[in-house]
């Protein structure tokens, strides 16, 4: 088996797609997060500003999406194949959220009439928030497996997905972003918006907080297979810990209006949330309800070594690219949105 730094090619797969995954939701969450609040504005100006905060980032964000969705299916093709025949509907339903939540943006101020501007506004934000809701549904779902059959067929229907704890995931996951999408513009306007942004900071914080106890303890009590590791290696409780700590840290710093210190803990806790549920998973990568010999893994479902090897390479060059790429935006774009001729 071939390795790197004594680490196998699928592992590092594994890996990859995850930090990727975890990178999109990151950087993409708090662009839908934003949109999941934007009719809590009631004035066009401070719609407006709230848009233009996210307007010159969305759409590179959503780059992660894509290199994600390609990573997989370079990696783990049968995985890939599964996993998106058994999403069917709510993959075409994330895929119409990403599509009117880009025209929302893009049309909303083509026409000057009150109805245009606020038909756009409603479809801008229920797409954000259906996209946020479906990332947490298809998670929620993975998590508690699925019914593929031998053949790596799913075995079952959409109302299968619908179940109290993946509704419960999705909820939390919108909880998560809009919480992570509030801080982001708070760091990015000011006066009275800023001031209403305070209180919104602090609202869906307890609303997050509230809705990952509850998640948390169905977790522990109904899927007791997403602690086994932890059970196993006790030393990787540090993880759980570190989550804890961050999300109190998210309180502690919006109550000293640090903001940005806010936003940092909050993508900290995505990604431990990320780290958590891969911990738990590998090697699998897709759970079978019918029967664990069924179950997809990194080993039994991923291209042949030297395809890994090469692509690994490849990876290798273009993913710092898109990091860099992304840096240089969110630099070059820093600072409050201040509206003027070119302002969506």
């Amino acid at each position: 088996m071939a390795t790197l730094f004594g680490i196998d090619y699928q592992t590092w797969w594994f890996l990859l797609i995850g930090a990727v995954f975890t990178g999109y939701i990151i950087l993409d969450g708090f662009d839908l997060g934003a949109g999941a609040l934007h009719l809590f504005f009631n004035k066009e100006t401070s719609r407006r500003i709230v848009l233009n905060a996210i307007g010159p980032v969305w759409d590179g964000n959503e780059v992660w999406i894509v290199i994600g969705g390609g990573a997989l299916f370079a990696g783990f093709p049968v995985v890939y194949a599964s996993l998106l025949s058994a999403f069917y509907v709510p993959f075409i339903l994330f895929l119409l959220g990403i599509i009117f939540r880009a025209i929302s943006i893009e049309f909303r101020s083509k026409e000057p009439m009150l109805w245009w501007k606020r038909m756009w506004d409603i479809c801008y934000t229920c797409s954000s928030s259906l996209i946020a809701f479906l990332l947490g549904l298809i998670l929620g779902n993975v998590i508690q497996g699925i019914n593929i059959g031998p053949d790596h067929v799913f075995r079952g229907s959409f109302m299968e997905f619908l179940n109290p704890y993946a509704i419960m995931m999705g909820i939390t996951t919108l909880a998560l972003l809009m919480m992570h999408g509030a801080i982001y513009l708070v760091m990015k306007t000011e006066d009275r918006i800023y001031t209403k942004l305070t209180i919104m900071v602090k609202n869906t914080t307890i609303f997050f907080v509230i809705m990952i106890l509850l998640t948390s303890f169905y977790t522990l009590l109904y899927l007791p297979h997403m602690a086994t590791v932890i059970r196993r290696f006790p030393e990787l409780f540090v993880i759980p810990v570190m989550m804890v700590l961050a999300i109190a840290n998210i309180t502690r710093q919006i109550t000293k209006r640090k903001y940005l210190f806010a936003f940092i803990s909050s993508s900290v806790t995505i990604s431990l949330l990320m780290v958590l549920v891969a911990i738990e998973l590998y090697p699998n990568m897709l759970l079978s309800k019918i029967s664990p010999a069924n179950h997809l893994t990194v080993y039994n479902s991923s291209s042949s070594e030297k395809t890994l090897g090469i692509m690994l390479l490849m990876a290798a060059i273009g993913v710092p690219m898109v990091v860099g790429y992304t840096t240089f935006v969110f630099m070059t774009f820093k600072g409050k949105v201040k509206l003027d001729e070119m302002s969506y």
